[in-house]
């Protein structure tokens, strides 16, 4: 049997089949219980045509640490609203750090809140994420 605490064998249960974190190259920093911190840094095809990330990849990131975070908690749980406030360019070569916070946990509905920042410590997107956490348990 696995020795790591439940919350680490469900995000690295996850981590195994996400294929699109992978290609983003997300690097787990912390799993916490209701917690996650992920870095990754902006490579070249994430920049769109006007020589900044495409929204998309700071979103990803963000989402990225709403699903660790959210099934730390030993349910199966799954986004039902998210949303994002980009405050800041961000460029390639750029290193972001996202911090996901569990805000609120009832027995069927959580609240995260993520703050991405880049390498100077700048905020460059707020995100906030609903779940709706499933009766099933996580077999890890």
């Amino acid at each position: 049997m696995d020795k790591n605490p439940k919350h680490i064998r469900i995000v690295d249960a996850m981590m195994a089949k996400d294929y699109f974190s992978q290609w983003l190259g997300i690097e787990r920093l912390k799993d916490g219980e209701g917690s996650s911190v992920l870095r990754m840094t902006v490579r070249k095809e994430m920049v769109n045509g006007f020589g900044i990330a495409h929204g998309g990849i700071t979103y990803s990131l963000a989402d990225s640490a709403l699903a660790f975070a959210s099934n730390s908690q030993g349910r199966l749980a799954v986004s039902i609203e998210t949303s994002i406030s980009h405050t800041e360019k961000v460029r390639e070569g750029d290193v972001l750090t996202a911090v996901a916070e569990e805000e609120i946990l009832t027995h069927k509905i959580g609240n995260y809140r993520v703050t991405v920042k880049n390498q100077d410590g700048n905020v460059v997107g707020l995100f906030k994420g609903t779940v709706y956490r499933t009766g099933k348990e996580w077999d890890v």
